[in-house]
Order: C-alpha cells, then structure tokens, then sequence
C-alpha cells in the first residue's frame, strides 16, 4: 500500500499541493468552508463547547492535515473538521467532567489513539466492532441531534414568552412559516445541486436567514468571545469514579473516532477523482496530532468528516491544498465571530435536523447485510438514544456475543472453547495477511 501510494503520488504531484490543480484547489477549499461554518456551528452548539472554539478546532485540525499531507498523507481530498457523530458523546463528557476538565479527556483520546496508529490496531477495532452496529450507534446519535435542533424552528425570539392559548402567536408564525419556507428550499436545492454544487443549499439557506432576520424579530446566534490559552491538559477530578470512568470515556470516544475515520476513507478513496489509495493508519496520525494539539487550547474532536469531503471533492478539490484554504476561511471567522451574529437560530436548525436525519437514514445502508444486521443496528440505535451512547454500545455488543456464542453452541454443535478460539483466530489471520 506504501509503495503504491509513493507512486501514484510521484505520477500525480504531491498529495498537499499541484500547481496543475491549485485554482480548482483553491475554489473548492472556499466552497467546502462554506458549508462547514454553520455546521461546525450546529456540531459545537450540540457538543456544549463554545462555538468559537468548535471553529478553532476545525481550522487547526485543517493545518496539521495539510502539514501531514507533504510527507504523510491518508487521504488526498478529506477534509478535517469536527464530526456530528461525536456531538453527543462531547455534550456528555462535558456534563460528566465539565468543561474545564474536557482538554484532558481529548488529551487522553488523542493518547490512546497514538497508540491504535502505532501498532495498526484500528483493523481489530473494525473485527470487534462490526460497521453495522457503527451506523446504528450513529443512527441513535443522529436522532439525538435532530429532536434537539427540530423545536429551534418555531422558538420565539428572545425575549418573547408564550403559554397556552397565545402559544401560537403572531411571532411564532412568522418563525413556523418561515422554517417551512427554509426547509423547503433546502430539500429542493439539495435535490438538484447534491451531485454538482453541494455546498449551493447551505449557502442558499445561509442568505436566505439574513436576508430575513432583517425583516423580522428573530432567535438570533450570539457567540461569546473566547480567551484562547495555551496550557497544558491538567485534569482537576475529586474522586477516583471520575478518573476511571475518565479513561473509559477517552478510551470510547478514541475507538468511535478512529472507527468513524476508516468508514469515512473506504468512501473517499471511491470518490477520489485520481482513483487513489487512502492510508487510514496515516489519517489516525493526522488525527492524534490534530486532537492532542487542540487539547492544549480546550479544543474538540476531530477527523475527515464524510459530509465536508464530498463537497470538497464535488466543489473541484485534487490535493489537501484546498483544505488549506477551508483552514485560512475558517481562522477568519474564529477572530472575527461578530460577522456571525446575523445568523438565525432557524436556518442552523434546519442544517442541523437534516444532518441528524441523515444519520437515522444510515440504517438503510445496512440493510444488504441482511436482516439481523438491520434489526441489531436499530436496536443500537434506539438504545444509544434511550439509554446511552457507552451503554448502548456495550449492551449491543454484549447481545451479538451471546446470540453467535448460542448459534455456534446449539446449532454448530461446538464447544465453549472452540467457539472462543474461532473467534480469535479471525485476528490470527487478519495478522498473517498483513505479514504477507
């Protein structure tokens, strides 16, 4: 795969940056920003970090991807940022540890994710974890993320109060009508612009509030402007429950991200429009960096969201140089958050249900792995959205293990111990071809 990858870079020109492809690079870059600004928004709003923080963490993790793409590069035209699906995990660590403590936790993530890209475990996870049940984790997340957004688009505008029979009040119509109209057009220019302009509907959206929350009295965003310190991630925790339950928090949140990262490469390195091979091993060390760097700022979570890359790709990209341009875009707004404020709660509502949506949708792509990968997945899914995000996971786990050990052991006719070391010997294996 290494060799490979030298030589399509040697025939292509550097996975960072081509002259050939700079202008279409540098379209692209500004294109796919874009659509990554209001949604990095909805993500950081979602994860109960400050949204200037949200957007710091998508701009440095855009940097250190460029960087590693000169002499490291996992994908040619992923594009870094932070991910929906790790939304309600962070709004968990954050409610569970506090904001003050959360540097540590994403220090302890990056950490244990240094280890996964240093001895290449990120194949066992994916052995471990089937990638159906990873939909389905991301389904019950999605769900979570649009019943949270869906009331922003009838909230009445600050400052404004309305109970039983003045509940549907003048204002409230207005918002309600409005959101129709917004959601309206998003689907039909999503419709028609998904395969050649993706970015189109976001930024259609994106005016269409302006323009309209100059018309009428709005839920506007307000973002508070954040001091940026550099210090290093020291935890502050009182009992010793808070510093296990810490690393089996990081341990959860590193495995969901790395996971997230290989699913999203096997569809990158379809969509390349060069045809070229992605080195998920390489990616987790663009991630590491990316997130044990962010923690030193209080930044998020980050990796090569599929939603960014495919309007990065669509939009012209050809090397991370256009991720470069998406990192320039969005340090512009981090220190210059004011411009932000002309956006109505309304129209990042509708971006964000979509999103969540879309997430719930993924259950369909599971199932030509049949019907038992269907229903094991929503089970998950319903689980992580009623129960938990860590419980849900590890229940469903524990569920597909009892049901193949009950299959091998009656049906099969095997023993405990044989059934134990089939199972590990799939491992075996995966190491014998990878040695070959």
């Amino acid at each position: 795969m290494e060799t490979k990858q030298l030589e399509t870079n040697n025939e292509h020109g550097s996975a960072a940056f081509n002259k050939k492809y700079a202008i279409r690079d540098v379209q692209a870059g500004v294109i796919t920003a874009t659509m990554a600004i209001p949604l990095s928004i909805g993500i950081a709003l979602m994860s109960d970090y400050p949204i200037q923080v949200g957007l710091a963490t998508v701009a440095f993790a855009s940097f250190i991807g460029f960087l590693f793409a000169w002499f490291r590069p996992g994908n040619f035209i992923g594009a870094p940022g932070i991910a929906a699906g790790l939304a309600p995990i962070l709004a968990m660590g954050v409610a569970t540890f506090g904001i003050e403590n959360m540097a540590f936790i994403i220090f302890l993530t990056a950490t244990f994710q240094a280890l996964i890209w240093k001895f290449n475990w990120q194949r066992y996870l994916l052995m471990a974890v089937p990638t159906y049940l990873v939909e389905g984790l991301l389904a019950g997340i999605g769900l979570k993320i649009a019943l949270k957004f869906i009331p922003f688009l009838w909230m009445l505008p600050v400052g404004y109060v309305a109970t039983g029979e003045d509940f549907w009040n003048s204002e409230r119509i207005t918002v309600v009508i409005l959101s129709v109209i917004g959601v309206v057009l998003f689907l039909a220019l999503f419709q028609k612009f998904k395969d050649t302009k993706p970015a189109m509907p976001y930024f259609i959206l994106i005016m269409f509030g302006i323009i309209v929350a100059q018309l009428f009295e709005l839920n506007m965003l307000r973002i508070e402007d954040v001091e940026f310190n550099i210090a290093p991630p020291i935890p502050n925790f009182d009992t010793l429950y808070l510093w296990v339950y810490a690393i089996f928090f990081a341990l959860m949140l590193a495995v969901v991200d790395v996971i997230e990262q290989v699913m999203s490469n096997a569809a990158i390195e379809k969509i390349d429009p060069l045809k070229r091979p992605c080195n998920s091993n390489n990616s987790l060390l663009s991630i590491w960096v990316s997130n044990m760097g962010s923690s030193f700022f209080g930044g998020m979570t980050n990796l090569d969201g599929l939603a960014k890359s495919s309007t990065n790709r669509l939009a012209g990209a050809y090397t991370k140089f256009s991720v470069f341009i998406i990192g320039l875009m969005i340090t512009f707004f981090v220190f210059n958050v004011e411009l932000l404020h002309n956006l109505p709660y309304f129209a990042l509502a509708i971006i964000m249900a979509f999103v969540g949506i879309r997430m719930v949708m993924g259950l369909l792509h599971v199932a030509h792995h049949g019907p038992y990968a269907l229903l094991l997945a929503t089970f998950c899914g319903l689980l992580v959205f009623k129960v938990g995000i860590f419980e849900g996971l590890v229940i469903t786990l524990v569920l597909h293990a009892v049901i193949n050990f009950v299959i091998f052991k009656h049906i099969d006719e095997m023993e405990a111990g044989s059934i134990i070391r089939k199972y590990f010997d799939r491992f075996k294996e995966d190491d014998n071809n990878n040695v070959t």
